[in-house]
């Protein structure tokens, strides 16, 4: 399953490494983190991830395949 996540805020380089799964592009005044999230237990240790680092989750889509 591939997932699109939105994150409030530029996510600095060094905060993108704790996502090292993920592709970013940082656009304005938000971050977009996209690639493959093998199953439900990752979607939710990413979600923990996220906010274990204080970042704020906008929005987040599944892609289609």
């Amino acid at each position: 399953m591939r997932y699109e996540i939105r994150i409030d805020g530029h996510l600095s380089e060094r905060l993108a490494k704790a996502f090292p799964e993920l592709d970013h592009v940082v656009m304005s005044d938000q971050t977009l983190l996209f690639g493959q999230i093998i199953d439900e237990a990752h979607l939710y240790g990413l979600l923990a991830r996220f906010q274990s680092l204080g970042l704020l989750v906008v929005e987040m889509r599944r892609l289609p395949e």
